[in-house]
């Protein structure tokens, strides 16, 4: 599966409606550490089809990085049944990544 781009029009859609868990990565183009998780978060994607997988650009939607307070990149968030289970800021190893969607 392919990592969608999440915009305030698609967000009930595709995360709060999810019958999937939901991992968020809330990044921008010009953030060095966005870039680190970005390949990672793309390969959970295409590996577990289990896990939606959606990409915010924080530029481009202030107006859910304004909703989910988020004050630094990259932010991953992790969604089930339409709440946040797992937050954290700051670039991850995919294994930590893959470990928040299964222990949130």
């Amino acid at each position: 599966m392919s990592v969608l781009h999440i915009t305030k029009e698609n967000f009930n859609a595709e995360v709060v409606n999810s019958d999937r868990p939901v991992l968020l990565d809330f990044w921008a183009t010009w953030c060095g550490p966005c870039r680190m998780v970005g390949p990672l978060v793309e390969e959970i994607a295409a590996e577990h089809p289990e896990i939606k997988v959606g990409k915010i650009n924080v530029d481009e939607q202030p107006e859910l990085a304004a909703q989910f307070q988020i004050m630094s990149i990259p932010t991953l968030m992790v969604v089930k049944n339409g709440q946040i289970t797992q937050r954290v800021v700051g670039a991850r190893p995919k294994a930590q990544i893959l470990a928040l969607v299964q222990e949130g």
